[in-house]
Parts: structure tokens; sequence; C-alpha cells
């Protein structure tokens, strides 16, 4: 029998424990947590480790003074998130710094493409392609409040179904064919490093939507950066929730659903993979079928710097940018991309690199910096990425390397240990191609219901995907308000 109700209370019980229980505290299953609080519910967060955040937490990884993100660093997603944006998260101390340069994109000959939040600014910088950029990006940035919790949601009858599809029908090209709107290696480059976050051989389908995605963040809130870490974020969010009047319950690890205390609905912010381990046999065979072919991405090989010093960028655009992408052309981020997604490791990596430091006092000692950057690699790899990033970053910054007072690195596995949500390295919760974009984890009428009733799935195995916005949370909790208690959450009117 495949139906199941979370733990019940025991035969001397009068009542539940708690109305429902939300295991993890990463974005989303903070944002779960605070959706079903706000419907007057009593709700426990359980964390594994003593400190909330999953992705988001910040700690002195190198040297005494320099504070470092562990896992996520820059949040153009966060500052726009329709869920957060509803949040008084400034009353408890979040601000987000915003570079002048969202990203900047250096190519060999010392010059840099950059997006800044002024589209038409960025159009100028881009030359011949210019009006091209401004076609493809001005209707998604002026319709993007309406489209946003569509974009950022379970598949659905979309509510201004024109302003969709002008924003879906280039989202699902490969980024190599929307690359050929334009005809210079700028606009090209910059196009490639925001696909690449996709975690995805370019040539395929649907890798455009990220880097729309992004794109219009940068053109309506830039890319900014939390003071004092993404820590910060989630202690923001979990004051909130506790506020509200939520319970938090902290180092435990709950490996089964038997740990767990009674109540009407549960909420895991994991991946199918621990699914399978805590809920096991109680789950319908045809679903723990369809969790077992769940398909993982690329992982990541991270590294983190204490420096004496800026990094030397030749561009001088890298130097007001909070994240740099360190790729060249469209044709060697392809080719970088396509090598990781057929096991190889390129000499010449893509990488993604964040100087949280130029715009953040709070991150070093005085006239000390921070740096951050990873690349792409296979699932599950152990090899030592570390003299090809430096390299990369070199490449772009002579005089890199004088600059490193000491280095802290996370390969696939040391990731994965340190949040088990990263299964092989993979930091989106699992691939984001056509066949997992909308239906992940499993084909279901509902992606968040698992086959268990009350439980449910909040994590970035669901829709939307991997990124710091808490829509996956959000999502599963109005799922589980309508099914087990008969709320409705509030809908998000995100104005423009």
């Amino acid at each position: 029998m495949n139906d199941y109700t979370p733990p019940q209370p025991s035969k001397t019980a009068l009542s539940y424990d708690y109305d429902a229980v939300v295991v993890g505290s990463g974005p989303n299953g903070l944002a779960a947590a605070i959706v079903l609080q706000q419907a007057g519910l009593s709700v426990l967060l359980i964390e594994g480790k003593q400190e909330l955040g999953g992705g988001l937490r910040t700690a002195e990884l190198t040297l005494p003074g320099f504070r470092h993100d562990v896992c996520s660093a820059i949040h153009p997603l966060a500052a726009s998130s329709p869920f957060f944006q509803t949040l008084p998260l400034a009353q408890y101390g979040l601000e987000y710094l915003t570079p002048p340069v969202a990203a900047a994109h250096p190519f060999d000959d010392g010059t840099a493409a950059a997006a800044v939040t002024s589209l038409a600014d960025t159009a100028r910088s881009l030359g011949p392609d210019a009006a091209a950029y401004r076609r493809l990006l001005e209707p998604l940035v002026a319709q993007w409040p309406g489209i946003a919790p569509d974009v950022l949601g379970p598949l659905s009858l979309p509510r201004h179904p024109l302003d969709m599809a002008r924003f879906g029908l280039p989202a699902l090209l490969p980024a190599t064919a929307l690359a050929r709107r334009f005809s210079g290696a700028h606009a090209k480059g910059l196009l490639a490093g925001m696909a690449a976050h996709s975690m995805q051989p370019l040539s395929k389908v649907t890798t455009s939507a990220i880097a729309l995605v992004l794109l219009v963040a940068a053109h309506r809130v830039g890319w900014p950066l939390p003071r004092g870490g993404s820590q910060s974020i989630a202690d923001a969010l979990a004051a909130h929730f506790v506020a509200l009047g939520g319970k938090v319950e902290t180092g435990t690890y709950v490996k089964s659903l038997a740990q767990l205390p009674a109540a009407r609905a549960v909420l895991l912010d994991v991946t199918p993979a621990q699914l399978l381990q805590m809920a096991g046999q109680r789950l319908s065979g045809l679903y723990q079928w369809q969790l077992k072919r769940y398909r993982y991405g690329m992982g990541v090989f991270k590294v983190d710097w204490a420096l004496d010093g800026p990094i030397p960028f030749t561009a001088a655009e890298c130097a007001e940018a909070g994240t740099v992408h360190l790729g060249n052309t469209l044709a060697e981020i392809t080719a970088a991309e396509r090598a990781v997604a057929r096991g190889r490791h390129p000499e010449k990596p893509f990488v993604l690199l964040a100087q949280q430091s130029l715009f953040d006092s709070s991150r070093a000692p005085a006239g000390k910096h921070t740096a951050w950057a990873y690349c792409h690699v296979p699932n599950g790899s152990r090899v030592d990425m570390t003299a090809a990033i430096e390299q990369q970053v070199e490449r772009f910054a002579p005089g890199f390397r004088d600059r490193i007072l000491a280095r802290h690195t996370f390969d696939t596995g040391q990731l994965e240990a340190y949040n088990p949500n990263y299964v092989g390295g993979d930091i989106n919760g699992g691939r984001l191609d056509l066949s997992q974009l909308f239906t992940r984890p499993a084909l279901r009428a509902s992606p968040y219901r698992t086959s268990l009733n009350g439980l449910y799935l909040c994590s970035s195995a669901t829709p939307p995907g991997g990124g710091v916005h808490g829509m996956c949370g959000y999502h599963a909790a109005r799922r589980a308000l309508d099914d087990v208690f008969g709320l409705e959450a509030s809908p998000l009117f995100v104005e423009g």
C-alpha cells in the first residue's frame, strides 16, 4: 500500500506535534517554511548542520578575516525573485550591493563585453549588434514582471500567453542557434557566458533560457551580492520565519521519515537520491522507478582565494564587475562545455569568477581581497582543476598568481559531502534539459507531490530548478496548503 500520511501522533497524544515539518534550510526550504507559516500553520524547520542556509553560507575558508561564500555568491535571482520581493527582508539586515557591471566577459585582445543595468548602454557597447540585442532583450525586460511567476514555476497555462511566447520561443533555442542573431564576437561571447550557467552543452535546446533570464535580471536589478556574504540571505529568511512564529531545529540530520515528529505535511528540500534513501519502499514502484531514472548534470570544481590585492584584469570593465566570465569566444566556451559533457576535463575550462570584496569591505582585511571561482567538470570528477582555473584567470589578468596568499578548493566529492543535494557536484539539483525542465523530478500532475500522501519535494529538483530564488519552495508549499489544509497562499503580484 503506497498511500502514506506523515508520522502520526502516538496513542497518548491529543494532536499533531506540528501542522507541517520542512527538512532542509536552503533557500527553497526556507521559502516553503515561510509560506506555510504565513498561512497560520505551526511549522518546524529541521536542518542537519548547526547553521542554516544550505547553499547560502559564508565562512573563513582560507585565512582569518577572509570571508568566503561557500557555495552561491552573486544573487540576481534572489533580488528579482517574485516571492522574496514580497518579504520584508531588509528589516532583518539584508542589504544588497550592486556592482556597476553585472557581468564582464574579457577577450584575449584585452577588450571585454559588459552587461550593465542600462540595456541601452549594454547594447551600444556591442557595436554592430546593438540593434539586434535591443530587439531581443527590450520586450523581455519590459514584460518580465508579468511572466516571471510562470517562468519560475511549474508548467501551466500562462497568465500572459503572448508575452510568455515572446520569451519562450527564443528561450527554447540552443544558445549556439540564438547566437546567430549576432555578428560580433562580443555579443556572441556575452551570450555564451550567460548560457553556460545552464551546465549543458550550448548546442542543447533550452540553454538560451537561463541566458535570457540572467540578462533580464541584469537589466532590471543588476547582479547584486549581499553585504557580509550569502549567509545574510539565509539569516534574513530564517529571522522572518521565526518572527512569524516558526520553530527551528539545527544539528539534526534526517536519514529516515521515521525520525520526524508527527505532522500533517512534510516538505523535503532534498533531491531524488536523498528521497529514495529517506522514504525507501514506502514510495510507489512507479515513482521509485522515475526517481531512479532522474539525471544529474555536470559537477563543479571550486576555488576560493585570499588575495594580497584586487585581481589585475587587463580589461577595465572587469574591475567594476561582481562577476567575470572567463572563456573568451563563443566557439571556445562551446568546445569546453561539450568536452565536459563527454566526460573530459578541458585545458581551458569556462570559469565563473566572483570578486565580492571589491564592493564589500567586510569580506577581507583592509587592503586585501577575496575571489571565488569554479569550472564545470564531469559529474563525480575528483580531478584537481586548480591549475587550469588559475591559468584562465592569469590569461586575462597577468600577475594574478603573485597576489595569492592562500587558497581553498572543493572537488565534486567534497561539495557533495558538504551539501548532499549537490550529487556528484551538480549545484543545479539535476540536469536542466528539456525533459527535466518542467517535469523534474518525475512526470506527474504536480511535480511537488510524491507518491505518498502528505509528503512533498520542495528542492531545486523541482521546477523551476537551481538558483537562489525560493520559487521551488514557494510552489511546493502552495501545493501542500491546497492538498492537505484546503488553504491558499497569497498569489504573487510583482510590480513593474
